[in-house]
């Protein structure tokens, strides 16, 4: 695949083909795990089926008995799959593409249009594009129209007349410039910002759970009502997310606005395991296998909720008062906790946690008496008097 070619995507496909890849997908995760969804927590009724029960045989048995389930399909039906001369090794380098690329590594090739790329770029204005982008980073911002003189300009200097004569049109070293460096839509001085932590760290890779944990507040947009006065209050809510599970580890409602204090409060959360709560069934209880609930509860003190509870070794903040307040930055440190701010203007840097607000919002929020929408353009009439 060439260096500068866009890779596959399932947009690529049409409708029919994404069908059969999602078909062989399905095919390949009943080989792999048992089940036709990948795992037995989202497991479609009946399934696993006896001969893919991962309980019962293992991952060779069931390769086996997916090639021969396949080989007795109609011919017809094999074909429209692409799986007419289905075999173990067949299911085998299936398992390895999945890996490596995902859904469209099992795709065949001649489903997907060629790949994508612009075979007028060679090697010499491929140069001139990256050395202007490298010096443009530093002036302040221009526009495209003025890039396209620069890079005549590095061709001609550097190559000579007759490689200038190679340079494509605008509009292709427009598009060539939106494919390596984004739409280009950031403020001059925060895309220098990046650049410059792009240049000189490297991608973190999440792989366990408690690696990270993001922090992050919002203002919550439903009225509660105060246990004192009985009267409709504003809070914030503070959440703590697993950036590896994804999964809520502690969040903290707090009147008025969130404190260092409720920052420390809400990490001490994380580390002691959810005491059971009256009205709640046996499916809120403690269900994680190695670790019996009865030692949880006797550490406990009480009987323990399926909360997960692991002591955070990373921080991810933004630039809040309360998350580089001393007394944060002192509890922290007596946990062992690292703080690691977030870059500025780089919401991606907390994207879970962000979606995680929306998700709460469009899911739960919404649908309670006395949401008083995301701003004040979109608030209700008396939000305060639906929350009484």
């Amino acid at each position: 695949m060439g260096k500068n070619r866009q890779l596959r995507q399932i947009e690529d496909l049409d409708t029919a083909d994404q069908e059969r890849t999602r078909a062989r997908m399905a095919h390949l995760l009943e080989a792999e795990t048992g089940f036709r969804s990948g795992s037995r927590f989202w497991a479609q009724p009946g399934k696993p089926r006896p001969q893919y029960d991962p309980e019962h045989t293992t991952l060779t048995q069931r390769r086996l008995a997916k090639v021969a389930e396949l080989q007795a399909l109609h011919p017809h039906d094999a074909k429209i799959l692409g799986l007419g001369q289905i075999s173990y090794r067949t299911l085998e380098r299936m398992a390895a593409q999945f890996e490596a690329e995902g859904l469209m590594g099992l795709a065949d090739g001649r489903w997907t249009p060629p790949l994508r790329g612009h075979t007028s770029i060679g090697p010499e204005v491929a140069e001139a594009i990256q050395a202007v982008h490298a010096e443009t980073l530093h002036r302040s911002k221009v526009s495209m129209r003025t890039k396209e003189p620069l890079i005549h300009q590095y061709v001609r200097e550097r190559f000579g007349p007759e490689a200038e004569k190679k340079i494509p049109h605008y509009t292709t070293l427009w598009r060539v410039w939106k494919e390596w460096f984004g739409p280009q839509g950031a403020r001059q001085r925060y895309a220098r910002s990046a650049a410059a932590v792009e240049a000189g760290t490297s991608q973190v890779v999440i792989t366990r759970p408690g690696q990270v944990v993001v922090l992050d507040t919002t203002p919550l947009p439903v009225k509660v009502l105060d246990d004192v006065f009985a009267e409709p209050i504003s809070v914030d809510l503070t959440l703590a997310l697993d950036a590896f599970t994804h999964s809520l580890v502690a969040f903290r409602l707090t009147p008025g606005s969130d404190s260092s204090v409720e920052v420390a409060m809400l990490l001490r959360d994380v580390m002691l395991p959810l005491p059971m709560r009256p009205g709640w069934g046996p499916e809120m209880e403690w269900p994680y296998p190695g670790l019996p609930a009865a030692v949880v509860a006797e550490f406990a003190g009480h009987p323990v909720a399926g909360r997960p509870v692991f002591a955070p070794e990373t921080v991810t903040s933004d630039h809040g008062s309360v998350y580089k307040n001393h007394h944060m930055v002192q509890v922290a440190r007596t946990l062992g906790v690292v703080v690691l701010p977030a870059r500025t203007m780089r919401p991606t840097d907390k994207a879970a946690c962000e979606r995680a607000f929306g998700g709460i919002r469009s899911l739960l929020l919404e649908l309670l008496l006395g949401y008083s929408g995301v701003d004040f353009a979109d608030r209700g009439a008396d939000p305060e008097d639906d929350a009484v």
